[in-house]
């Protein structure tokens, strides 16, 4: 299953600091429907992520209804992103 979206980068100064962009409403449902299949543990999802030409697995968070992507450091620098930036991503889960 493949997942397309754009949105804005923003930065979480928590215990562990990191950077995300939020799933949107509509292509969240869509993950939802699948979770039961594809979740291993506490509701979180592996993907594959990729942004421009930067490919990544990672694990999107669900939080209050949707779901975060984590932008590791390296991805965003490779892709010139900073925080307020939007961009396009696409989301791979394996189902």
């Amino acid at each position: 299953m493949k997942i397309n979206f754009s949105n804005e980068i923003w930065y979480w100064r928590g215990p562990s600091p990191f950077h995300f962009l939020t799933v949107p409403e509509k292509e969240s449902g869509k993950i939802k429907e699948v979770s039961k299949l594809v979740t291993y543990g506490w509701g979180v999802i592996p993907v594959v992520a990729r942004i421009g030409k930067t490919e990544w697995t990672t694990s999107l968070i669900p939080k209050d209804g949707l779901y975060l992507v984590p932008l590791k450091d390296a991805v965003r620098s490779s892709e010139s992103l900073a925080v307020g930036d939007s961009t396009k991503i696409e989301l791979k889960l394996k189902i």
